[in-house]
């Protein structure tokens, strides 16, 4: 792979930088032109890999990554959206750490991306009378990142593994005590900042109410038919061509991209929408506004990183640097690179790294499987595997980029109307004082 030149990395952390600072600076003009802007961006770094670097392979594997990530993205989407789900019950902090605590279990099942669209309206609404924007952080942080530790289906960096070869059981049987230690510790955390959360007196219900709400606790569930549309999107991500031969595909050198997925969620979506019911679209105020601002600034976050994926993945794969790919270094680069670059290709880069240190192909899907359970490189392969993983995930939450359920989650509950903090007050007033020191214990305990 040759070196692109470092100038090209300028799009990138120009986009990062309008994304963190558009809407506090210049909201108006962001409001309007940021569409434009992401995508200004990303056809410039595409064009200029395609009529200057000649190269064709990476925009092409990004396209399809791009692709399915939306597509994938658009369709839970919708069909979380004709979910209405509300509890009539008040909203104290023992509640809300249930609520965050079954949407990390959850986020194993449907993924960090179907458990945050099903719950992050359930959640506001049931904390209408004192929400405040460190709840919404703390979901991202547990729901829409740390939660899907477990299973391949839980986080794309994950369930990349899985496709390439990492056993479907691997991460729950490696990663439970960490899933255990970060949960329990963030949610702890929030429950002390819960407590002294007090109702806003403007929407604080009558006493009648109340007594009312403490006396019979009732859950209220409408949209059951998208439950189906739900499940057949989740299935079909298991519908890949690398996968599965004789799967219809688009075939580009040697590798196959997917169509056939990406069909099959897109035709559920507009199914689910078609017959959603009315009422749960409703009460959930569904609109698209979100999904297309997540799809648009996206489209400029996948083709702007690309050079800086691939002088990160440079450097690191330098011989005076092999020493460095160790568990520790791993789960720290892996983790940092995840926060601000997307998770998943940061961990396909990193795996690849730490096979071809053992001479082992990132490719080869027995190599993949002896590098998961320490076989034919090293006895302690596995544990490059299992640093990797854990930073992939857990610092996923880092930034509002770092994974797609954060932006998701942030755009939803705006159009609520909670204020969210911006891109860089949410790392240094959430993530640097809460997140990281979970994670450096994470570290402590299982990695170091």
């Amino acid at each position: 792979m040759d070196v692109v030149p470092s100038f090209l990395v300028i799009p990138f952390f120009l986009l990062l930088g309008m994304i963190a600072s558009g809407p506090v600076l210049f909201p108006h003009f962001w409001e309007h032109q940021y569409k434009k802007i992401a995508v200004f961006l990303g056809l410039l770094v595409l064009t200029y890999y395609l009529f200057v670097l000649h190269d064709h392979h990476m925009p092409v594997e990004t396209l399809a990554d791009y692709v399915s990530f939306a597509a994938l993205l658009s369709s839970l989407y919708i069909a979380a959206g004709g979910i209405y789900i509300n509890a009539n019950a008040r909203a104290t902090p023992l509640i809300n750490v249930g609520v965050l605590i079954a949407g990390a279990c959850l986020a194993n099942i449907v993924g960090t991306t179907g458990a945050s669209l099903l719950l992050i309206r359930p959640f506001i609404r049931l904390n209408v009378n004192r929400i405040k924007p460190y709840q919404i952080v703390f979901f991202i942080f547990i729901v829409s990142n740390a939660g899907g530790l477990l299973t391949p289906l839980g986080d794309p960096p994950l369930f990349i593994g899985f496709l390439k070869g990492v056993p479907f059981f691997w991460t729950t049987q490696n990663l439970v005590l960490p899933w255990l230690i970060g949960i329990s510790a963030l949610s702890l955390i929030f429950f002390i900042l819960d407590s002294r959360n007090k109702a806003d007196q403007e929407y604080k219900p009558k006493k009648e109410v109340l007594e009312k709400i403490d006396k019979k606790v009732e859950f209220y569930f409408t949209g059951k038919r998208n439950l189906f549309w739900l499940s057949v999107i989740i299935g079909a991500i298991f519908l890949d061509p690398n996968v599965i031969p004789g799967l219809p595909a688009i075939s580009f050198g040697e590798m196959k991209i997917s169509f056939v997925r990406e069909i099959i969620q897109l035709t559920a979506a507009f199914l689910c929408y078609r017959f959603s019911s009315k009422t749960a679209l409703n009460g959930n105020h569904f609109s698209f506004g979100p999904i297309l601002e997540v799809v648009f600034l996206f489209f400029g976050i996948f083709f702007t990183m690309m050079p800086a994926l691939q002088l990160a993945a440079a450097v690191a794969a330098l011989p005076e640097y092999s020493h460095l790919l160790s568990p520790n270094s791993l789960y720290w680069m892996s983790g940092t690179l995840s926060g601000f670059l997307d998770n998943a290709p940061t961990y396909a880069n990193f795996l690849s790294l730490g096979m071809a240190k053992y001479n082992m192909s990132y490719s080869n899907v027995q190599d993949v499987q002896n590098f998961a359970y320490g076989l034919g490189g090293s006895p302690d392969t596995y544990q490059l595997l299992k640093a990797i993983s854990l930073g992939s995930v857990f610092f996923g939450a880092l930034s509002y980029i770092g994974n797609g359920p954060n932006f998701m989650v942030k755009a939803i509950a705006e159009s609520a109307g909670v204020k969210m903090p911006s891109f860089f007050k949410y790392i240094l007033s959430y993530s640097i004082p809460f997140l990281v020191p979970v994670l450096a214990l994470i570290w402590f305990l299982i990695v170091y």
